[in-house]
């Protein structure tokens, strides 16, 4: 995982990096991130076009930073002892990656604005983007 940024009350967001680490994500947290993550990386992969240039040994050399680049975000909130709190998926930052709707989830599909929302501001703050409930939170009844 790498570092993101800090939130108030001693959490912190966090970007899940590997299919290894969805895959802990969502047993942690009890939803189904992992196959999300799955998905977005094989639309990654299947979008990159190496150049013909290459001698063929050297075709897939860019493959690993193309994917990362058009993949959504994927993001987890930890406290100050690692528990997990919540998980969000961002759009890409990368103008030509995919777009998404920004996704913020608790345990188990539950809504992490009552408990975490000060810490979802500091996500919104830090990548420059709104994430309001009403449009990030999808399994809202109403």
């Amino acid at each position: 995982m790498d570092f993101v940024c800090d939130a108030p009350g001693g959490k912190t967001w966090f970007q899940l990096t590997s299919e290894a680490e969805a895959i802990a994500e969502s047993s942690l947290m009890g939803h189904a991130v992992e196959k999300h993550f799955r998905q977005f990386g094989e639309q990654a992969a299947a979008s990159y076009a190496p150049s013909m240039s290459l001698p063929y040994i050297e075709r897939d050399i860019g493959l690993k930073d193309h994917v990362r680049r058009m993949m959504p975000l994927f993001l987890t909130l930890r406290d100050g002892e690692g528990g997990g709190l919540a998980t969000a998926m961002l759009p890409s930052p990368d103008p030509h990656g995919g777009r998404v709707r920004p996704i913020v989830v608790g345990v188990a599909n539950t809504d992490p604005w009552p408990e975490h929302g000060s810490a979802i501001k500091a996500l919104a703050a830090h990548f420059k983007i709104p994430l309001d409930s009403a449009v990030c939170y999808p399994y809202r009844r109403g």
